[in-house]
């Protein structure tokens, strides 16, 4: 454990931190690892137990919903600097429905031990405002994506997603796979494809073996 670096990022990621004792402070260091998680691997599932608050240093983590069937819905991602309190959903007992998060890349984070969290949480209303907050936060991501899903036209949602991955990226080209968008997205892989085609018949993406290029973004905009 890098002390110097990890205080660091923890004094600036948490609001709550110049609210701790010096004690309490020291405690949450003391209870702190870097984790690293390879691409693909399935960090928490539903019937797990808590692994710990996560604090990402670097890396993409995918939290998706799974359905009897297997069919996955992605609520939401989460980026450098974003925290993770759904990893360690049992220090809030509202939070009922199971989720799975992935590393979506490699990734590299802070995990914070789940007992230390919660008495912190239990002691100091600072931190226990900090965790319903950041749970309200991310309920409001999976909000957008049930609206997005019950109320929008898969045109425009898929739209929007292309719109928003291009916003990331550096370039023109969105590097994922029909089967990937389908499970952002909460579809099927068929469908995907087929809109896409459409897409590409009208001039707006070309289509290319694990890549979809964006030719016309203007257009793209206008079915939003």
């Amino acid at each position: 454990m890098n002390r110097p670096e990890d205080r660091a990022i923890l004094q600036t990621q948490f609001p709550f931190w110049d609210h701790l004792s010096a004690q309490e402070q020291e405690r949450l260091l003391q209870n702190v690892m870097t984790v690293k998680y390879p691409k693909g691997t399935n960090i928490h599932s539903g019937d797990q137990d808590c692994i710990g608050v996560l604090l990402i240093k670097s890396g993409i983590l995918r939290t998706y919903m799974l359905s009897e069937e297997g069919r996955e819905i992605t609520l939401y991602r989460l980026y450098k600097g974003d925290v993770c309190i759904l990893s360690a959903s049992c220090i809030l007992k509202s939070i009922t429905f199971e989720v799975h998060i992935d590393a979506e890349s490699d990734c590299e984070t802070l995990q914070i031990s789940t007992p230390v969290f919660s008495e912190l949480s239990r002691t100091n209303v600072f931190v226990e405002n900090f965790s319903y907050r950041l749970a309200t936060d991310r309920f409001s991501d999976v909000m957008w994506t049930m609206q997005q899903i019950l109320f929008m036209s898969f045109d425009k949602r898929l739209a929007v997603f292309l719109s928003d991955e291009l916003s990331k990226s550096q370039d023109d080209t969105i590097r994922l796979t029909h089967e990937q968008v389908a499970k952002y997205i909460g579809s099927a892989r068929e469908v995907v494809s087929r809109m896409l085609k459409y897409f590409a018949d009208e001039g707006i993406v070309q289509l290319s073996r694990g890549g979809i290029r964006v030719l016309d973004r203007k257009k793209l905009r206008q079915m939003i």
